[in-house]
């Protein structure tokens, strides 16, 4: 049943692109994919005098193919009759399909890939002279495909709803590529004569490009330079705007582009605001980044939210704001803003999303696969568990050890430890790669039963926050409001001062509620509000009160950010103490594995079931609402980065907090690495959110789940609700105790029956 993308395995990409025309998104993949395996990349069909294939080869496995079709003949018919006359000629027979463009769909009904990915970039129906069908052709496209990416966040947006397994894979960048031109080079002849300062435009001049903005913006500043390279497609080239300023250089090559970059004093995104704009997501803006370049930007969503809310891009849309916009762009300081694009930029690499995109095709591959043939296997399974995080391996060694059964464990992920998961960075820095977890529990049985698989580290968590250009113990405490208002309190004087400022709320019903009848207005500005909002994006009155129990306020200097019995680390990781607790004979483990593949294939009783409880029964009512996550990591060539192990930032800058993991983990290392926490509305899902609707919303789901009864649910995402990992441990626990008194209750009616029958009760196996 396994399906790996091996490079006996060829691609077929269909593209609304032609490859030599603007190096851009599908030419990044293709040629990496070009790298393992055959390409051959199908264009849209040219109008010839016979009807015919050609196909140019290149040197590292891509082929670049060109339907010639001749005037009065059935377009699509010919173009399938063509595809077929490719896949015999060059023995193509195990091969995925990627789609740039669902027109493709009308004359590759009736072949049969390994997997369907619909790589969508752009909202192509939304582009002018678009042809009416498109549409319904990319609904059927939606249909069939097997993955969907989206191009950007709008785009993922809009699609999310429509298929069952969408990723969003933004554009990214050949950082290399475009980091030559921070380096003086000799400017390209046609451009070496145009005075500075110079503010440039790379890419295709079409409906998108706003064509009166820089004809106000040109007009209003004779003294700037507008550089424009790229080709103009489906415009009049007499109606762009000129002047003596404004200079068109023409369709440049990918290679000479750092040389024009180079050459700019800023970068411009000059995009209209139409339907043809709505859901880009420009590849440049990450190569004018990397080529060291202040970037002007119109208010594209996907730029302003990506790039103008992380302050990496100046938004201006009217001529005036825009000249403002790249006055203050061209003298900001070059040094910190270089510094933040560095560190933006870290995992924006072409080739991560491709290695991201072939792990997402082989799964839906095998899945595809798992769907077409039946698998025989030796051996069947008295428990399939969904998940190896907490809750999935601790059901999974207590039902191996303590029953005896046998256990098939599968996660998604390539790793066991589900979101606890450390390994070593690139430095040699030992990193929680979703973010850092700290172990702490009042639970001695808890504690005691995790002490099998690890030795400990003491470590007790402290956290400071970044408050009016101080940084402050949090939760707050004595030192807190003595170094934030200058005081000399004392600890009674202290319980004094907040009710004091304690606002009366009456009945406690939001977050907000109960933090200001707790410590009052002041400081529920400084350190929750906009911590909250960046977090939930909602405002602490619309989240529910019992989120503030989370962050306690402390009358003491206790700095502690937890004061349970235990707190400690596991002294060689989570990731080892993960691999001892599943190291058993009963217990078999697959990786990378979706449970739909083996699910109805692989023999088993019952199932335990960890991931979200909404995929489960295929969103049937809608999907449950998790914040996520973005993780950038920052390794640095010192042995300390920051005073504590956490820093909070609620007032400032995109992420909530920075990481810093040798104070976790005690490690000795010359050099150090931090993570820097991104909220954000899609991703992996983290963070039930905390709302009445979405309360009502879980417990339909949860009707349904009760009426499973070869199905147990357990865990985080399973029961949508935020818990540490002591109480997904004490849970997981509580449910195997449940269910070794419900084999007992089953074994005495089984001998009751007997003893009435006089004979003995046979168990029947399902599966």
């Amino acid at each position: 049943m396994h399906v790996s993308l091996d490079q006996s395995i060829d691609l077929v990409c269909l593209s609304h692109l032609r490859w030599d025309f603007v190096w851009q998104r599908p030419q990044h993949l293709m040629s990496r994919c070009a790298g393992e395996r055959r390409v051959f990349f199908v264009e849209e069909p040219v109008e010839s005098g016979e009807t015919r294939l050609s196909v140019e080869r290149h040197d590292d496995g891509l082929h670049v193919v060109v339907p010639h079709i001749a005037p009065d003949v059935d377009a699509v018919a010919t173009q399938e009759g063509l595809l077929h006359e490719l896949f015999a000629t060059e023995a193509i027979d195990r091969y995925v399909l990627w789609y740039y463009t669902p027109a493709a769909v009308a004359f590759t009904r009736t072949l049969e890939p390994l997997a369907i990915v619909y790589d969508c970039m752009d909202e192509l129906s939304a582009f002018e002279a678009a042809p009416p069908e498109l549409a319904r052709l990319e609904a059927e496209l939606l249909g069939r495909a097997d993955v969907v990416f989206a191009g950007g966040q709008s785009l993922y947006e809009a699609k999310r709803g429509r298929h069952p397994n969408v990723h969003v894979f933004p554009s990214s960048v050949d950082t290399d590529h475009f980091a030559a031109a921070r380096s003086p080079r000799a400017d390209p002849a046609d451009q070496a004569h145009i005075p500075r300062p110079r503010l440039g435009f790379y890419g295709v001049v079409d409906e998108r490009f706003d064509t009166e903005l820089i004809a106000a913006v040109a007009a209003s500043r004779p003294d700037w330079q507008f550089v424009v390279v790229g080709p103009v497609v489906k415009i009049d080239p007499e109606t762009l705007p000129r002047r003596a300023n404004i200079h068109y250089l023409g369709q440049k090559s990918y290679d000479e582009l750092p040389a024009y970059l180079a050459g700019w004093d800023a970068a411009l995104l000059p995009f209209a605001r139409n339907e043809a704009t709505r859901f880009i997501s420009p590849t440049k803006t990450q190569e004018y980044l990397a080529g060291g370049k202040p970037v002007v930007s119109t208010s594209i969503r996907d730029v302003v939210r990506s790039y103008g809310d992380e302050g990496l891009v100046w938004i201006a849309d009217e001529p005036e704001a825009f000249v403002t916009a790249a006055e203050t762009a061209m003298v900001d300081d070059a040094v910190e803003r270089l510094r933040h694009v560095d560190g933006f930029l870290t995992e924006s690499s072409w080739d991560y999303t491709w290695a991201d995109m072939r792990e997402l095709v082989e799964r839906a591959a095998r899945l595809r696969a798992a769907r077409r043939r039946p698998l025989v296997v030796a051996r069947s399974f008295e428990w399939l568990v969904v998940g190896a995080g907490f809750a999935g391996s601790v059901l999974a060694e207590r039902l191996a050890s303590q029953r005896g059964q046998r256990v098939l464990v599968c996660d998604r992920r390539p790793h066991i430890a589900g979101n606890a998961y450390d390994e070593y960075d690139a430095a040699g820095v030992l990193v929680h790669r979703y973010g850092p977890h700290i172990f702490h529990t009042n639970s001695s049985h808890v504690f005691e039963y995790l002490s099998q698989f690890t030795d400990w580290r003491r470590y007790e968590h402290r956290v400071l926050a970044s408050v009016d250009g101080q940084v402050v113990p949090m939760p707050i405490n004595l030192d807190t409001i003595n170094r934030l208002y200058g005081l000399d309190l004392s600890t009674p004087e202290l319980e004094d001062y907040f009710s004091s400022v304690a606002e009366e709320c009456g009945s406690v019903r939001t977050m907000e509620d109960a933090i200001v009848s707790k410590v009052g207005r002041d400081l529920y500005v400084k350190f929750f509000r906009n911590y909250t909002r960046k977090q939930w994006d909602l405002d602490p009155s619309q989240l529910d009160a019992a989120l503030a129990a989370r962050v306690p306020t402390r009358t003491s200097r206790d700095d502690r950010y937890f004061t349970d019995v235990y707190q400690a680390m596991p002294a060689r990781g989570y990731t080892r103490m993960f691999e001892r607790m599943l190291d058993h004979p009963n217990i078999k483990l697959l990786l990378q594995t979706d449970y739909r593949e083996i699910a109805g294939v692989v023999p088993y009783d019952r199932m335990i079931y960890t991931g979200p409880i909404d995929e489960y029964f295929d969103f049937r009512y809608g999907k449950l609402p998790y914040r996520s996550l973005e993780f950038r990591f920052e390794t640095r060539e010192t042995e300390v980065a920051q005073p504590a192990a956490v820093v909070n930032y609620p007032n400032e800058h995109p992420y909530t907090r920075v990481t810093e993991f040798k104070y976790l983990t005690g490690q000795a290392h010359p050099k150090t690495t931090l993570v820097y926490e991104y909220p954000r509305a899609e991703g992996d899902p983290y963070y039930p959110v905390p709302q009445p609707v979405n309360a009502q919303l879980y417990k339909e789901y949860k009707a349904l789940a009760d009426a499973e009864p070869d199905t147990v649910f357990v865990g985080r995402l399973a029961t949508y609700k935020y818990y540490n990992m002591d109480q997904v441990v004490a849970q997981a626990l509580a449910t195997f105790r449940r269910l070794r008194q419900e084999t007992v209750k089953e074994r005495d009616v089984v001998t009751e029956r007997a003893r009435a029958v006089g004979g003995a009760g046979m168990h029947r196996r399902t599966g």
